[in-house]
């Protein structure tokens, strides 16, 4: 046998196990996209747009490295002292980088590399098991291939955020939380609520925020189970609260004993609602100021409070803005609503945060938005259509979706907030496409052509 035969056997060899793994190419596309982005950011930190705290994260990181703990050398946002203890930012991403720049020196490029390929292979995994769950493999593949190309996703899988982990860890808690729902067996319900428990308590430690959807979450899970089995799973819920409590329970420590006072997590959420709902926006919210403009609106009087002092006393005074003017504060969350959903080109914006909201968002949101009327149709086609929806696992993803955007909408919005959501959304989209893709092959025209083709052939 020639050597050019034997190379054409070998390539339809490999493209045999590629068609028997469609899911393998997307991955490898995913990973190449998110790579790609690591070596164009490189092996220094800069601003860039919507990526700005990447330079708090490697900055912190270096100080933890060199022994300094979780502070800064210098003044520091969002007004915290030089050598000061701080908890604004995570203290698990912050860990992560540490320890790779501990294992590879001070080099940010070798984490973005490490974080692309970790995200760029479980990203569009766990996307295509959840849209296997809801739908179809079909639909599930085309969900994971929208998920390797969504142009936010792989910006964001190379930037030293928080973002990419967290996206991940919160799909994979809403996976286990559907299978959790649904499943009988009281052995793999503890393996369940043991894998919950450390996605739950991971996702919290990337970003407390998603603290306010636990509850949401075991309540769906509870209902949904007593409705399917008449049964609560209520040791696997046990164990998933006992492991969140002691993935959290070293971080408040740390921070009863360097501020002495409770903190749960981070100390941010009081100054993003102070900043967020502050009475100098009027009814109009204006989603990026300068650092000089937020550090001017805190009152000199409290500026001497240490960051969690600090914390505590502008969450009250955010409060007390609502208080005092709710219908401002309601019309100030309205407006909020078009720059959190912001598709279209700005020219306010930078040619690459144009390019990467359009070529995302802007692309697939009408699909978003069919596949979720096809969702909801098709769940809601038998019995009480609102309960059958609501506790599908089509109804979780939703419900994350209204939650999760809810909170956002009420507190401080940017477009970069609302990434969790496109996520859980692209199933969707996935759906819409193979609708589309259905109709189109099923046109008179389009079987007439076909059949030719085929009797050409």
């Amino acid at each position: 046998m020639s050597n050019e035969t034997n190379g054409r056997n070998s390539i339809q060899r490999i493209w045999g196990r590629v068609g028997q793994r469609p899911l393998l190419p997307i991955i490898l596309i995913s990973v190449l996209l998110r790579v790609t982005v690591a070596f164009a950011m490189g092996d220094t930190v800069v601003e860039l747009p919507g990526v700005f705290d990447q330079v708090s994260y490697h900055n912190l990181a270096l100080r933890v490295v060199g022994g300094h703990g979780f502070s800064f050398g210098e003044l520091w946002w969002p007004i915290t002292p030089a050598d000061a203890p701080t908890a604004h930012w995570s203290f698990l991403y912050t860990l992560y980088l540490a320890l790779v720049y501990s294992l590879f020196g001070p080099h940010p490029i070798s984490a973005r590399i490490l974080q692309a390929m970790i995200v760029g292979i479980l990203h569009p995994y766990i996307i295509y098991r959840i849209g296997e769950k809801l739908f179809s493999r079909n639909i599930a593949l085309t969900a994971a291939a929208i998920t390797a190309v969504y142009v936010y996703f792989f910006y964001y899988g190379a930037a030293l955020m928080t973002e990419p982990f967290y996206i991940t860890a919160i799909l994979f808690s809403l996976w286990i939380g559907i299978q959790l729902s649904e499943n009988t067996d009281k052995k793999k319900d503890i393996k369940l609520g043991f894998a919950l428990g450390i996605s739950l308590g991971i996702t919290l430690l990337l970003r407390q925020v998603f603290l306010l959807f636990i509850p949401i979450l075991i309540l769906w899970i509870w209902i949904t189970r007593f409705r399917l089995s008449r049964k609560l799973p209520l040791l696997s819920t046990v164990l998933s609260i006992a492991l969140i409590a002691l993935f959290i329970l070293p971080v408040t420590l740390y921070n009863q004993s360097h501020f002495g006072r409770f903190v749960l997590l981070n100390t941010n959420s009081g100054y993003a609602f102070f900043w967020g709902n502050n009475p100098i926006y009027g009814t109009k919210f204006i989603p990026i100021l300068s650092t000089a403009e937020y550090q001017a609106m805190i009152p000199e009087e409290v500026r001497h409070l240490d960051e969690a002092a600090l914390d505590q006393e502008l969450l009250k005074r955010g409060i007390q803005f609502v208080m005092d003017d709710p219908k401002r504060y309601v019309l100030l969350s309205l407006s909020r609503i078009p720059p959190y959903f912001m598709f279209w080109y700005s020219s306010d914006s930078s040619m690459l945060s144009n390019i990467s909201r359009i070529g995302s968002f802007g692309v697939f949101l009408p699909f978003m938005l069919y596949g979720l009327f096809l969702g909801v149709r098709n769940v809601s086609a038998n019995g009480n259509r609102f309960w059958n929806l609501l506790f599908s696992p089509q109804g979780l993803l939703i419900t994350f979706a209204f939650v999760y955007s809810g909170v956002h909408i009420l507190t401080w919005t940017l477009i970069r907030y609302r990434l969790p959501v496109d996520a859980v959304l692209i199933p969707f989209a996935g759906f819409a496409l193979v609708d589309i893709a259905q109709r189109i092959l099923q046109r008179p025209g389009f079987k007439t052509v076909r059949s030719k083709v085929k009797v050409g052939e």
